[in-house]
């Protein structure tokens, strides 16, 4: 996430903030200029017309909507296709917390250029989120679907997340990585299934026409297969080449969204600190690797794992990414990287 200030008085606010919190002023999200700006009289000006807040905002999204845009929604709650119900109070709180998460997967998608198909634009694949509630209404299945991405909403509650956790023995589980490994199927779809890159996929994760329900049995009744982490990501990734390349596509959002907090607010590391045996060097994180080799994104999110772990640490909490990354998986991260260099837009 990059740094933003208010345009008032030059403070720093955050992606997420409604209102400056040194001169008061009231904030919104731009999302055609990627920042955030101050509301003059409730709108935000352009030369192309006035922007204005979401029909949201009550509801937690700070995000602006073009006054002619077609819908009072911004461009992240109008693809949201389905919700709970307007009198359905509890989960629709549960979708105010989920909104947050989803507001940083969509700005990490328009910084890194990546097309983004809307439903309500193309009759069939188009990408749509159905945000339902296991609390309220019938157990709800994460998952994804020609495009249409299902979440369940109960996962914004610590407790019942953590019990999911601790229950599937998964060292890392949030709503934000939901998001980043779900949208990976869309973009499995989009960017490789039925295109000429299908025969290098499967020769990098595996034939992805093996049967899909078998793979979801064996992995449940059986688990993951012994030394598994020397060519994979996690123990869900050796289920089936699509939650393979979900999983690696996730984790390279992870890495590139990371860095580019990191860089924006400045901080540096001395490998010989962190890493010896990267040498000594001083390593500082960029905010954009587009054009990029892939060795110096890695070389760089090595050393900064290490200082980020041990200030979790130090304040008793577990790693921010207690994750090894194997050759087999860096090979694979690098596959993604060159995908998604690949895909961006003009």
């Amino acid at each position: 996430m990059r740094n933003f200030s208010c345009e008032t008085c030059g403070a720093l606010v955050f992606f997420e903030d409604f209102i400056c919190g040194t001169c008061s002023s009231k904030l919104g999200f731009r999302p055609d200029e990627q920042r955030v700006v101050t509301l003059r009289n409730g709108l935000s000006p352009s030369e192309h017309g006035q922007w204005m807040p979401c029909s949201n905002r009550d509801w937690g999204c700070n995000w602006l909507v073009h006054a002619v845009g077609g819908s009072g929604q911004c461009a992240s709650c109008r693809i949201t296709r389905e919700r709970p119900a307007a009198t359905d109070t509890i989960a629709l709180e549960q979708l105010s917390k989920a909104g947050y998460p989803k507001r940083r997967l969509m700005f990490q998608l328009y910084e890194l250029r990546l097309p983004i198909i809307p439903y309500y634009q193309v009759a069939t694949h188009g990408l749509a989120f159905d945000l339902l509630s296991s609390a309220t209404g019938e157990r709800v299945i994460t998952g994804h679907l020609n495009g249409v991405i299902t979440l369940d909403l109960e996962e914004v509650n610590d407790p019942y997340r953590e019990g999911l956790r601790v229950a599937l023995n998964e060292p890392y589980r949030t709503m934000l990585g939901h998001f980043r490994h779900e949208i990976g199927h869309y973009y499995w779809q989009l960017l490789v299934g039925d295109t000429p890159r299908i025969d290098s996929f499967r020769e990098m994760f595996g034939d992805e026409q093996a049967s899909y329900q078998d793979a979801i049995r064996r992995h449940y009744s059986q688990g993951a297969p012994e030394g598994w982490g020397e060519t994979f990501i996690s123990e869900y990734a050796t289920m089936h080449p699509w939650e393979d390349f979900a999983e690696c596509f996730a984790h390279y959002l992870h890495i590139r969204d990371t860095l580019q907090t990191a860089a924006a607010t400045g901080l540096e590391v001395d490998a010989a600190d962190t890493h010896r045996a990267l040498g000594s060097g001083l390593y500082q994180p960029k905010l954009d690797y587009t054009g990029a080799d892939f060795a110096e994104v890695l070389s760089t999110w090595n050393v900064f794992t290490v200082a980020f772990n041990e200030i979790n640490r130090s304040m008793g909490m577990r790693d921010i990414y207690p994750f090894t990354l194997s050759e087999p998986v860096v090979t694979k991260l690098a596959w993604i990287h060159q995908l998604v260099l690949d895909a961006r837009l003009p």
